[in-house]
């Protein structure tokens, strides 16, 4: 196997009545998480009160060099 700079994704734990602020992309601006479920999150926009649930995202975690990949499991 060879080593490569690897980046690693892992779903952000998201929790009700966090005040989130997403810096990019069209969910980018500030939010409170109403709700969250093993495959969703549901956040209001605190302007217009409107709600969206999405899909849960991922947020980059870590980047580290010299690592092994692809991963035996």
């Amino acid at each position: 196997m060879s080593q490569d700079t690897v980046t690693f994704f892992d779903p952000y734990p998201f929790r009700p009545g966090q005040k989130i602020h997403i810096v990019t992309g069209p969910r980018r601006g500030d939010w409170e998480v109403i709700g969250v479920t093993d495959r969703n999150v549901t956040l209001r926009c605190p302007i217009s009160s409107r709600e969206f649930e999405w899909k849960r995202f991922c947020y980059v975690v870590d980047e580290r060099d010299q690592v092994e990949w692809p991963q035996k499991e």
